[in-house]
């Protein structure tokens, strides 16, 4: 495993985290045995970032990390979670951010994260949700300020919804925050047009999640699959069929050292803006997958044939 500075904050984070919305069971098909191997597997497979949220299952998730890393203290492990909005809008729509990340509820479900993991200090807490007319309203702030005071969380963040990096441009410009999180892989590539290279003149953390386009590419899908999770209304019908044409195109990255899903993340390495990328890992084969893609990286020639299959739209409209 390898080693990215995240941002500024002086933490070294593994280029695999582990993203651990799947292990809160609200909405896949999970159980915490499995969850605490795969777990446990990550960190001894030089994982060391996790990355939860209050809203996986409402704090499941977070317990389960939570008892992870106090079976693990002597080791280092570096968790972050997220404070679920207050309206449970994804993604956010209000400008008024009283209505979404009030003071008093930020610090409320911040505490809630806190104890849900054991009562050690958050590494890195980040609002789940975030629209960049918020950014001079002073709530958010204090809460986060008093947070850092009182020794609840190391670092701060926002995770941006859906595929709109640009709604994050002037927080990532401002030095208010540590961290990124935002949607970054094969087809979505719009992150590189104007987030990126703002987050690494002001040295700040980018995490990359839904490497795999939500399972699309792990190159598993076929066109009379069926879903029995939330994802039956993300690939309707038609978008399953194109989804499977445009990942059969993708077919060439696969050789006998790489798979597919391995080249997906390779792919979130590339750039040197990202801190880490954080696949969902439900049990212990998954985290193995993904380890693995760590041995190796995408060449050059390969990053730049791959432009040509970025593919701007948004399943969760």
């Amino acid at each position: 495993m390898k080693y990215r500075s995240l941002g500024k904050t002086g933490l070294n984070v593994s280029e695999i985290g582990f993203g651990c919305w799947e292990i809160g069971a609200e909405f896949w098909k999970s159980d915490d045995k499995s969850a605490m191997e795969a777990l446990q597997l990550a960190l001894d497979s030089g994982i060391n970032f996790f990355d939860t949220a209050f809203d996986y299952g409402k704090g499941h998730s977070e317990h389960l990390v939570g008892n992870f890393a106090k079976k693990n203290q002597s080791r280092e492990i570096i968790i972050a979670t997220k404070v679920p909005p207050k309206d449970q809008r994804w993604p956010a729509v209000d400008d008024d951010v009283e209505n979404v990340f009030p003071k008093d509820y930020v610090l409320e479900y911040a505490m809630k994260s806190y104890k849900n993991l054991g009562e050690r200090t958050i590494d890195l807490l980040q609002l789940h949700v975030w629209r960049d007319s918020w950014l001079n309203e002073p709530g958010w702030q204090e809460a986060f300020e008093e947070l850092k005071k009182d020794g609840i969380t190391r670092f701060t963040g926002v995770s941006i919804s859906d595929h709109a990096p640009d709604s994050a441009l002037k927080i990532a410009a401002s030095g208010k925050v540590d961290s990124i999180q935002v949607i970054y892989n094969i087809f979505d590539q719009s992150p590189e047009d104007k987030l990126f290279g703002i987050c690494m003149k002001g040295k700040v953390g980018v995490i990359a999640r839904v490497p795999f386009d939500e399972g699309s590419l792990t190159g598993r899908f076929t066109k009379d699959m069926k879903f029995d999770d939330w994802r039956v209304s993300y690939f309707t019908k038609e978008r399953l069929s194109e989804v499977v044409d445009r990942v059969e195109k993708l077919k060439w990255l696969e050789n006998q050292g790489r798979t597919l899903p391995q080249a997906a993340l390779q792919f979130c390495l590339h750039h040197p803006a990202v801190s880490t990328v954080i696949p969902g890992s439900s049990n212990p084969k998954h985290v193995e997958a993904n380890v693995r893609a760590a041995d190796g990286k995408l060449s050059d020639e390969e990053v730049e044939k791959l432009r040509a299959h970025r593919w701007v739209r948004n399943f969760y409209s």
